[in-house]
């Protein structure tokens, strides 16, 4: 009996799995249709890492692709800038060489105006002094001949305020130092891009022109013709020089060349600035100070002749009764005459200035050379012997000419003589 009752127990279990069983055995076929969609997680995982990878490359490439876009673009507005500043250099050039040409031509036409007016009032005075009697021909003559002789004195006052021909002297030299420097533009545009840094640096370089060499003549925008002293024109930025950090230079430098630069060089080099400074700078301004002085003898000289010849036609009258105005008149206006054409014929204003510039000439080199010196770097320099030869070729000699200069100049200053030799031969 009790062995049925297992029996019995044993069979509903087992028919109770078995009912269950379907219900597994059916959820067991499913897993295989279910596998077909693990595979293609799987291969999705795969191509979504594969997609994550090669969008990382195609970014990678837009990404350089802008920035060479971004880079061309700045190199584009660099040229764009300073292809207008050389527009503006090329106006410039042209406009000095206009006004030059103008103040050229006032220099000429108020020399030959004043003293044409200037004889014809003291030919005037002439005739009043041998009129007859004190009738209305004396009366004219005599007002004919002071106010020649006014407008005379007013046109000499403004002529030896202004300086024609120094003033056509600065526009020349506006004129070739712009032209140098639209031709640096040129040159930096042919041999490389330009950068931000040259843009700023010719910006520089034009706006100290203008101060050097204004064009206005009112609003106290021209330059000062009397100075109190000789002083050298300056047309270059004013950079505080600074010492460049970089890496020292050899310590083989003296066998062989770094950038085409040895300490030889560099001694030549200084011993020329030397020379300069001692000879040829301190020489212009002994002869700038001279014909400044000279300069003011004559302006003021002419001035005063010219106004004592306007006052002695005021009392000229008959040469029996006044013969001593006559005399003053005739021999102040002929003086005058004289002085103005010596003054502005000569121009001694346009000497004055070439003075100054060769002056300034001096000074840049200088300031140049010493600039280039104290850059450590050697490799940032400008080559040596380019720069020898530009240095040489700007005081009028060869490099062979610019050692033998300074060896002589050693020579001089260790033997204690002086030095018969001026720097430039050019000037």
């Amino acid at each position: 009996m009790a062995s049925l009752q297992i029996s019995s127990i044993c069979l509903s279990s087992f028919s109770l799995k078995r009912k269950h069983f379907p219900i597994n055995a059916s959820k067991s076929r499913r897993m295989p249709l279910l596998v077909p969609k693990i595979s293609t997680k799987n291969s999705f995982h795969e191509t979504n890492n594969s997609i994550d990878t090669n969008p990382l490359e195609v970014n990678v490439t837009p990404k350089i692709l802008h920035d060479e876009d971004i880079h061309n673009l700045n190199i584009l507005h660099t040229k764009t800038k300073i292809y207008t500043i050389l527009e503006l250099v090329t106006d410039r050039v042209e406009m000095h060489h206009n006004v030059g040409e103008q103040r050229d031509n006032w220099n000429t036409l108020l020399l030959n105006s004043i003293n044409m007016i200037t004889l014809t009032a003291a030919t005037m005075s002439g005739l009043a002094a041998t009129c007859p009697g004190s009738g209305a021909p004396l009366l004219a003559l005599k007002l004919s001949s002071t106010l020649l002789f006014c407008a005379a004195t007013g046109l000499l006052v403004v002529m030896n305020k202004i300086q024609p021909s120094q003033l056509a002297e600065e526009q020349r030299n506006a004129t070739r130092l712009f032209k140098c420097l639209k031709t640096k533009i040129e040159t930096t545009i042919a041999l490389r891009n330009p950068t931000e840094e040259d843009v700023n640096d010719v910006i520089e370089k034009v706006l100290a022109v203008d101060r050097a060499y204004p064009l206005p003549l009112l609003g106290g925008a021209m330059l000062e013709k009397f100075p109190e002293k000789f002083e050298p024109v300056v047309w270059w930025p004013n950079k505080t020089s600074q010492p460049h950090e970089g890496k020292p230079k050899s310590e083989k430098i003296e066998e062989e060349l770094v950038n085409g630069w040895s300490e030889e060089l560099e001694m030549e080099l200084r011993e020329v600035v030397e020379v300069t400074k001692r000879e040829d700078f301190e020489d212009y301004e002994r002869l700038g100070n001279m014909v400044l002085r000279i300069n003011k003898s004559l302006a003021i000289l002419g001035s005063l002749l010219m106004g004592i010849a306007t006052i002695g036609s005021v009392f000229v009258d008959n040469i029996r009764s006044c013969s001593w105005a006559y005399l003053v008149t005739l021999l102040a206006g002929s003086l005058a005459a004289v002085v103005n054409s010596f003054e502005h014929g000569g121009q001694v204003g346009m000497v004055f200035e070439m003075y100054r510039y060769c002056g300034g000439f001096l000074r840049l080199l200088e300031e140049t050379v010493e600039a280039t010196l104290e850059e450590k770097d050697v490799e940032k320099r400008e080559n040596g012997e380019v720069f020898e030869n530009k240095v040489a070729m700007q005081l009028g000699r060869s490099g062979l000419q610019l050692r033998k200069l300074a060896s002589k100049s050693a020579s001089c200053r260790r033997e204690g003589i002086d030095m018969d030799e001026f720097a430039s031969k050019l000037f």
